[in-house]
C-alpha cells in the first residue's frame, strides 16, 4: 500500500512524513505549482527507505529522465495529456483528473504502473483539495492511487469505497502551499493505516 504525502519543499517535511509512516513522497517539478521544488533542491532532501516520486506536466520523456537522474526520483507522476508513448524509461505513475464525465474504459490499456486519479482541479494540475466519487473505482482492475481532497476525516471512507492500491494527500494536510502542517498530515497518516489495518 502507497502512503504517499505530495508537495513536499523542505526536509523538515519529508522528516515528519517519513517519521509518521508515508512510504513515498512526492516532488512537484511544474514550474507553475505553488509547491515547485527544483531538482537540486530536492535531490537534497533526505528520504531513506521511501518512493521518491516526482510531478511532471507535458514534459518530454528526455526531460524527466534528465530531473530523475538530479533529484534520484524512483518514480514518475504525470499530470498532462501524455500518451504511452511520451512515458520516461521509468517507473511512471499516470495521473487523470476525474469528473462527472470521466471515462475509465479509456485508461484500460494505459501502461503506467499505477493510475492516480485526482479530484476535478478545472485548469489546474492537482493540489486543488476537491473529492470525487470514490465508489466508481471499485471496479477498475488496475492499480488506482486515490488523490484530492483527502485529509484523517475522510481517506478510511474513501479506503473503504474504492480499496485503491495507495492514497495522496497534499492541500487538506498544508498549513500553506508547500509547507505541510505535521499535526495534520500525521493524523491522516494515523487514519490511513488504521483503515488498512497496517
Amino acid at each position: 500500500m502507497i502512503l504517499k504525502i505530495c508537495g513536499i519543499t523542505n526536509p523538515e517535511d519529508a522528516a515528519a512524513a517519513i517519521a509518521g509512516g508515508a512510504t513515498a513522497i512526492g516532488f512537484n517539478f511544474w514550474v507553475k505549482s505553488p509547491r515547485y521544488i527544483s531538482p537540486e533542491r530536492a535531490a537534497e532532501i533526505d528520504s531513506s527507505g521511501v518512493r521518491r516520486v516526482g510531478v511532471f506536466v507535458n514534459e518530454s520523456p528526455a526531460r524527466v529522465e534528465a530531473i530523475a537522474t538530479i533529484a534520484r526520483l524512483d518514480v514518475a507522476q504525470l499530470h498532462g495529456e501524455e500518451t504511452g508513448a511520451d512515458y520516461p524509461k521509468m517507473a511512471v505513475w499516470k495521473a487523470a483528473r476525474v469528473n462527472q464525465n470521466f471515462e475509465f474504459s479509456s485508461y484500460v490499456d494505459c501502461p503506467a504502473d499505477a493510475l492516480l486519479l485526482d479530484g476535478p482541479a478545472g485548469e489546474l494540475y492537482g493540489g486543488a483539495g476537491k473529492t470525487f466519487d470514490w465508489s466508481r473505482v471499485a471496479a477498475v482492475r488496475k492499480r488506482i492511487i486515490l488523490a484530492g481532497g483527502l485529509d484523517a476525516s475522510n481517506v478510511a471512507i474513501a479506503i473503504a469505497l474504492a480499496h485503491p492500491w495507495g492514497v495522496d494527500a497534499c492541500s487538506r494536510i498544508e498549513s500553506a502551499p508547500g509547507k505541510k502542517d505535521h499535526r495534520k498530515m500525521s493524523e491522516f497518516l494515523e487514519a490511513a493505516k488504521a483503515a488498512l489495518g497496517a
